[in-house]
């Protein structure tokens, strides 16, 4: 395996473009971090923003989760196709994906927070029931 598996699949070739990124965050990500993911907000979980993973930069990235948090604005609703690739990819990898709508962070953010407690209730629930 290489190392980049080790780390979590991080590309570092993407680290500038992806600080570029946080550096020039859209109102929708500011919103959710500022409210919900950062200083371990979301039940004690630490999220990264901007994260690249392999060839990828992933809106918000739990490693202790395996969760990645995207983000969706209208140019999405002409890219299903190769959101579903990138999905799949990042899946291989072993993570599990949710997506919002900007219009879910700007007018149904309890509803965010409560969809990411159910994951978080699940993924508490599996880690329980695999533990010897």
């Amino acid at each position: 395996m290489t190392s980049i598996h080790y780390n979590n699949h991080y590309n570092k070739n993407l680290k500038e473009f992806a600080r570029n990124l946080r550096n020039n965050s859209t109102m929708t990500e500011v919103i959710l971090w500022s409210n919900v993911l950062n200083k371990k907000q979301l039940r004690g979980y630490s999220f990264l923003r901007q994260r690249p993973v392999g060839n990828y930069i992933v809106d918000f990235f739990s490693k202790d989760l395996k969760l990645i948090v995207e983000l969706d604005g209208e140019i999405h609703k002409f890219r299903k196709s190769k959101d579903r690739d990138r999905d799949n990819k990042l899946k291989e990898y072993g993570y599990s994906i949710i997506r919002f709508d900007n219009e879910d962070i700007l007018h149904g953010l309890p509803n965010v927070i409560r969809t990411l407690e159910v994951f978080i209730d699940e993924f508490e629930s599996k880690q329980i029931s695999i533990t010897p």
